[in-house]
């Protein structure tokens, strides 16, 4: 083996050590028996009763999921209509649109979290679910377009048009032939916005109040002290992640080959119906 392969697989191995050590270290962790964070005693899953009997946490996964899963549904709705407009529209307004979708990607964080905060507290809006929840789509949407675009950028613009010739309305051309064509874009932007939505932090604790948290909010009020439900949380995170990028890649996978064996199947009944006649 070559000397630069040797080197290429102990960086990446060093790269992998380095991002997944602390996480395993977390998850066995999360089975001590001890408030020890740094010494394994003994195994238990005392600190998973304490997580399903806590309230607040309870309350927060709750919290957090609704809001993830409302906010991607929006985001993704609004982003893929704009998206599929802007490739209708004249180059000078989209460029101009697309430069400014982009603001709030490389926009850090804390400005967006401050001027939403300045935008709610201007509006007199009370901060809490709604005005969390609106913060998420705000930022979730820009993800959903720099996702969804480029699929809809590569078709064939004459294909709507096709379609209405044909004698599909508008709406039937917008959902039997765009929106099939550019499922992977939407796919990407689903869960990049889930994934954004379901920890974001920074935002969320500008614009929340009255008692409403995220799971990221909790978690950063737990680490004022030791607390080793932390540990137990995050694994349960993790393991859902983790399950949702299994289902996400395997699910095609395993309706490409089921509809591969009915192709196959139909073929040999097609084949065995011809011999018959013969």
């Amino acid at each position: 083996m070559k000397k630069g392969k040797i080197g290429s697989i102990i960086y990446v191995a060093l790269c992998l050590a380095f991002f997944y050590i602390p996480i395993i270290v977390t998850m066995v962790f999360s089975f001590n028996s001890s408030k020890s964070l740094t010494k394994f005693t003994g195994f238990s899953l005392k600190w998973y009763e304490a997580l399903v009997t806590d309230r607040d946490i309870v309350s927060a996964v709750g919290v957090s999921l609704s809001i993830a899963v409302i906010a991607t549904v929006v985001s993704t709705i609004l982003g893929t209509i704009t998206a599929i407009g802007l490739s209708r529209s004249r180059r000078v307004v989209k460029e101009w649109l697309l430069n400014v979708n982009n603001i709030p990607i490389m926009n850090p964080e804390i400005v967006t979290a401050i001027s939403l905060m300045i935008l709610f507290s201007s509006m007199k809006i009370e901060r809490g679910y709604v005005t969390m929840l609106l913060a998420h789509i705000c930022f979730c949407t820009p993800y959903v377009i720099t996702s969804v675009y480029p699929k809809v950028r590569s078709l064939d613009p004459n294909l709507a048009n096709a379609a209405m010739d044909l004698g599909a309305t508008p709406f039937q051309a917008l959902t039997k032939v765009i929106v099939p064509m550019i499922k992977p874009g939407i796919y990407a932007g689903v869960l990049l916005s889930f994934t954004m939505s379901f920890d974001d932090f920074v935002i969320s604790y500008f614009v929340t109040g009255n008692g409403v948290a995220n799971i990221s909010i909790i978690v950063y009020n737990m680490t004022k002290r030791t607390n080793p439900t932390i540990n137990a949380l995050s694994t349960i995170v993790i393991i859902v992640i983790v399950i949702t990028l299994l289902v996400v890649n395997l699910a095609p996978a395993i309706v490409k080959k089921r509809q591969e064996r009915k192709k196959k199947a139909a073929g040999l009944e097609d084949g065995s119906l011809i011999e018959t006649e013969k």
